[in-house]
């Protein structure tokens, strides 16, 4: 177990229940929000909209805010040494994941379909998780410092990368797409509260840790708020009527292909590259997993007024699934010895 009380505190209130109850519950509540948006469509109408956007807005700035707050710098900084690990895990998750979306493109055969597309490139696009990247290495026992660094790098990175790899073709689908608007929304949105937390890291750090099972409850909150008024807008608009289920079942069997892929080949490189045990839990676990906080984040503001915005978000939402059912297996067994990287 790490000395630092930020993992003593994740392995205290998350290990023990993580692999039972917690994220299983925000799975469900994730399709419970769906559910509620399509019952309650309306109430992201006007008024009711604004008030939303408002909540959703502040919402943001505030888990970045606290992100900021609990960044761990001296383990940051530890764990940028290891820098053959650092470009597969960005590079898997920046460069591999969208080129193997890519491979998707020339099966579109209509405006429905270009839609699912998106939201499946989108998926490919968006950052690693951070909490639960280092969580599940604890679990498995992998390089917890390189964790640290990667799963916060990667946000970074993706505030630059994801709308480039967007905007390559969200003008094709007919959605406006203002670089310069979107870049200073992600600033303003995402790097300034971080920096706000990081000037007030030294008075506020044990505040925030001693909170950190409240901060976490309040980030689900508003990635459901997020969630919620993507698909009410959605199912305003009408957006899903005109999308078969057999193409939403081949959307999960796709969404469900593409984690494994990119989980096998990451293993292969890291074997190539004769990654350490720790190592190579570390690339395996921070490479394969897309961030839904991020996702909603940057959703709300390159899709803001997209009327299909809740359809680009499903094949994350399905993705995040998956990964919480798949990683945490592999976690525990991975920690409790019962298999090894190096021959599983």
């Amino acid at each position: 177990m790490s000395a630092d009380p930020v993992f003593r505190l994740w392995e205290r209130t998350n290990i023990n229940v993580v692999l039972r109850v917690k994220l299983d519950r925000f799975v469900l509540a994730i399709m419970a929000g769906v559910a509620l948006a399509w019952v309650f469509p309306h109430a992201a109408r006007g008024q009711g909209g604004v008030i939303l956007d408002y909540l959703s807005t502040a919402g943001i700035f505030l888990i970045f805010f606290v992100y900021g707050l609990k960044l761990s710098t001296d383990k940051f900084m530890l764990g940028m040494k290891n820098w053959r690990l650092h470009i597969l895990v960005q590079a898997t998750t920046f460069l591999l994941f969208p080129l193997v979306a890519l491979a998707f493109y020339p099966f579109i055969q209509s405006t429905e379909h270009e839609i699912l597309w998106l939201g499946l490139f989108f998926m490919a696009a968006v950052p690693s998780t951070v909490a639960s990247s280092v969580i599940m290495v604890s679990i498995a026992k992998g390089n917890i410092p390189a964790a640290i660094f990667n799963a916060s790098i990667s946000g970074i990175i993706g505030i630059i990368l994801t709308p480039l790899w967007m905007g390559m073709f969200m003008q094709q689908s007919g959605a406006g797409f203002d670089f310069t608007g979107i870049y200073l929304r992600l600033f303003l949105g995402i790097i300034l509260p971080v920096i706000i937390g990081l000037t007030m890291r030294r008075k506020w750090y044990a505040y925030a840790l001693k909170y950190s099972r409240e901060s976490s409850t309040f980030d689900k909150s508003v990635i459901l708020l997020i969630v919620y008024k993507s698909f009410a807008r959605s199912f305003n608009d009408a957006v899903f009527e005109t999308i078969l289920i057999t193409d939403l079942v081949y959307l999960a069997v796709i969404v469900t292909g593409v984690f494994f892929l990119v989980y096998g080949i990451v293993y292969g490189i890291s074997g190539i590259l004769k990654f350490s045990r720790d190592d190579r839990i570390t690339a395996l676990f921070c490479g394969s997993q897309k961030s839904l906080v991020h996702g909603t984040v940057f959703s709300s503001v390159l899709f803001a007024g997209f009327h299909a915005a809740g359809l680009i978000l499903l094949p994350l939402m399905l993705f995040h699934a998956w990964q919480i059912f798949v990683i945490s297996i592999l976690a525990s067994r991975y920690g409790g010895n019962k298999i090894h990287p190096e021959n599983n």
